[in-house]
This record gives C-alpha cells, structure tokens and sequence, in this order.
C-alpha cells in the first residue's frame, strides 16, 4: 500500500490504455497502405493482424517489422518486469518459516504464473509467427487460448 496507492495505480491503467490505443492506430494506419488481393476471405474466428497481413499482394516487411518491435515494447518489457516480479516474491518466500506458509504462497504464484505463462505464449506464438508459414488450425487454437481461455482461468 506504500507502494501501489490508487494515484499510481490510476496511472499505471492510463498509460496502459494510452500504449494500446496508439499501438492499434499505428498498426490500423500501417494496414492502410496495403494492397490487398481480389480473395478477401480470412479463414479465423476473428479478424487477426497477422491473418490481415497474410492476404496482402504488397510488400509487409515493414509490417513485420513494426509487428516485432511493438511486441518487444508492449510485450516483452512487461514480461520481464512480471518475472522480476515474481523473483522478489520467491526470495521472500524463502524467508518464510513454515513449510505450509511456503506451500500456500507458492500455490498462489503458480496458478497466476501459469495463466500469465499461457498467455504470453499463445500471444506471442501468434503474432511472432506472422511472417513464417503455419497451419490456420493451429493459428486458430493459439488465439482462443490467449482470447477466451487466459480470461477464464484468471481469478
């Protein structure tokens, strides 16, 4: 409560907010300039970036490019913040005690942990695997996993 107090917090949202919404603006002007085939059938479940890209007739190397470096940003610099995170928790786990006090603590790590670990995964899978060729299916099932079953399994 030091630490995180409702201004920080409120902050934290905002630019979290803020991040995504000019992400998606870049991304939406970057598609704009695309030409696209006479073939406009996206064979997904929802309009996914990288299936976007896979119709198009022009160059997407800046795309790709664009793709990977806002995954860097909005991706990966969370990710290791979540695992230093979680280093600082498993250090003063240790200082626990008890065994059934390290037991519970880790039992609520782990879930949260493997819901974060699951998300990353399926999400970057999909969007790092834009420019390389995979099946739809499994395309498919990676992005259910990260848009409907991460939600789900989040306490």
């Amino acid at each position: 409560t030091v630490i995180m107090n409702p201004r920080l917090c409120g902050l934290l949202l905002l630019v979290s907010w803020i991040m995504s919404a000019l992400d998606s603006l870049l991304q939406s002007l970057m598609v704009l300039h695309l030409s696209f085939c006479t073939v406009l059938k996206i064979p997904h479940f929802f309009c996914e970036l990288s299936q976007i890209l896979q119709l198009a007739c022009s160059d997407i190397f800046l795309n790709n490019l664009v793709i990977y470096l806002s995954t860097v940003l909005l991706a990966c610099v969370p990710f290791a913040g979540i695992l230093y995170s979680y280093s600082k928790i498993v250090s003063c786990i240790h200082g626990i005690p008890s065994a059934q006090g390290k037991l519970k603590a880790f039992s609520t790590c782990v879930s949260h942990l493997s819901d974060v670990f699951l998300f990353y995964c399926t999400s970057l899978g999909v969007y790092l695997s834009s420019a390389a060729v995979h099946s739809l299916h499994s395309g498919a099932v990676a992005s259910v996993m990260y848009t409907v079953v991460t939600p789900m399994l989040n306490p």
